[in-house]
């Protein structure tokens, strides 16, 4: 009887990932690679972080975390790198440091794991390295916002262009981006938009058993900039009729200021939560807000992960009306869309959420519909059909 086909050998690159599955940190690198995992030999590396096992094997998913700089200091690559950067400018100590040590472990990667296709999330610092250390292994390029967005420089776009360009393929999360992968230079036959997929059955297992509270509006994802929290507190500190709470769910290098904006008002900061704890949060909600504002490096959301999970557990959706959003949110159909940064119209649209019952049930039930087009096996079927052709 012959021996069974070897099946191809992945190796996913990331720059944030969890260091553990439930520990709040964004998952859609973890879910992915699940998915990938189904026909893929995956392993993932990925930046070490605090309290996380230097390796491990996550539902067949191997994953290996390399050191980068004196553990004491080493806090680069926990949570989002850009937001890290702006929040305290000597970090950048850390990015030759890290880039080296990337370079260094997809080396050994390539040696011992012997990849036949790897796929990097983020063009800078993943492609680029992937691109300088694993020269003859076809690329896969997954950009997720900031990298299109930010790092506008001229010499840092021609370093985008050049990764992009070497790429086997690249996919982007909305529309908008893959325009401007175009623009660089990207063949469009190599560029696809293919966004971040999400496991339904947890967000529907938290709808079933959570009891949504009227009045409550959830707000979920690091605070940062781009994630437009305190034009959400100014637009309810306005709103005096009906009664609610916002319950913020997050942590980052904006926390402090806003809960000094929200000093009085009914806010609740949990700070980071872990996944299950997040999704019951979500379904307890009568409105979830995601009040994004491109940042002031030209930061702007891609298509959020929570955006799906809000979708699904069936909460009345206002967000702003930014490219990704809108794959999912369509106005008075799905949710609610209003302009980045328009205070006023975002409280319109909350008040009307929470005293609109006709039209809150009209926008759960599309949301719902809508977020089955993001669901992780879906997704995570059109990934591995990207990878195949990669590999050919």
């Amino acid at each position: 009887m012959p021996a069974p086909a070897r099946r191809p050998r992945l190796l996913v690159l990331a720059s944030t990932f969890p260091a553990h599955p439930d520990d709040g940190v964004p998952a859609f690198v973890l879910d992915l690679a699940r998915q990938q995992a189904l026909e893929f030999d995956t392993a993932v590396l990925t930046p070490r972080v605090p309290g996380a096992p230097r390796s491990e094997v996550v539902d067949g998913v191997r994953v290996v975390r390399f050191p980068y700089f004196p553990r004491r200091f080493e806090d680069l690559a926990d949570g989002a790198i850009l937001d890290n950067l702006k929040e305290r400018r000597t970090r950048l100590l850390q990015v030759p440091a890290l880039l080296a040590a990337q370079y260094a472990a997809v080396r050994r990667a390539v040696r011992s794991f012997r990849p036949d296709v790897v796929h990097a999330h983020w063009t800078i610092p993943q492609a680029l390295v992937a691109t300088l250390a694993a020269p003859g292994v076809p690329l896969v390029v997954t950009t997720h916002g900031g990298d299109v967005y930010a790092l506008r420089a001229a010499p840092l776009v021609r370093l985008k262009r050049r990764v992009l360009g070497r790429a086997a393929h690249v996919t982007t999360v909305n529309g908008e981006m893959r325009e401007q992968l175009t623009a660089w230079g990207v063949p469009e036959q190599r560029s696809s938009v293919v966004p971040m997929g999400v496991d339904l059955e947890p967000a529907r297992a938290a709808r079933a058993r959570t009891e949504r509270r009227p009045g409550r509006v959830v707000a979920v994802g690091r605070l940062v900039e781009k994630k437009g929290f305190g034009n959400l507190l100014e637009a309810l500190r306005g709103l005096d009729d009906p009664a609610w709470e916002l319950v913020v769910v997050g942590d980052g290098p904006y926390r402090a200021r806003l809960e000094e904006q929200a000093a009085g008002l009914p806010v609740t900061f949990t700070g980071q939560r872990g996944k299950t704890e997040v999704l019951d949060t979500l379904a307890s909600a009568q409105v979830v807000a995601l009040p994004s504002v491109p940042a002031a490096n030209g930061d702007q959301e891609g298509l959020p992960v929570t955006l799906l999970e809000a979708a699904e557990v069936g909460a009345a959706i206002v967000a702003s009306d930014l490219p990704g959003i809108r794959d999912v949110v369509e106005d008075d159909v799905s949710g609610q869309l209003v302009t980045p940064g328009d205070v006023p119209a975002l409280r319109e649209a909350l008040r009307r959420a929470l005293t609109d019952d006709t039209a809150r049930a009209r926008w759960q039930d599309g949301a719902t519909r809508a977020a089955t087009a993001f669901s992780g096996d879906r997704i995570g079927e059109r990934y591995r059909a990207v990878l195949r052709d990669a590999l050919r």
